[in-house]
């Protein structure tokens, strides 16, 4: 089952590849950038503002030209 981001990344024909590189742009270090791919930040329970994966999430959201809350559980 593909995780969210890969979900919205299909949608605008975004590879792997290039979303790794739009956040390579933004600060974010490629392993990092995979966990987001994976969905890996999906099995996180709680978030707060000063949250690093947050800070990440928001990238992803930019880079996917959402907002961050469309990357999170409803």
């Amino acid at each position: 089952m593909p995780s969210r981001i890969q979900t919205l990344a299909k949608r605008i024909n975004m590879s792997y590849d290039e979303f790794v590189g739009e956040m390579r742009k933004r600060g974010c270090s490629e392993p990092t950038a995979e966990k987001l791919w994976n969905g890996v930040y999906e099995q996180f329970e709680a978030y707060n503002d000063n949250d690093i994966y947050l800070s990440n999430l928001r990238k992803a959201a930019d880079v996917l030209k959402v907002r961050t809350g469309r990357l999170l559980d409803d």
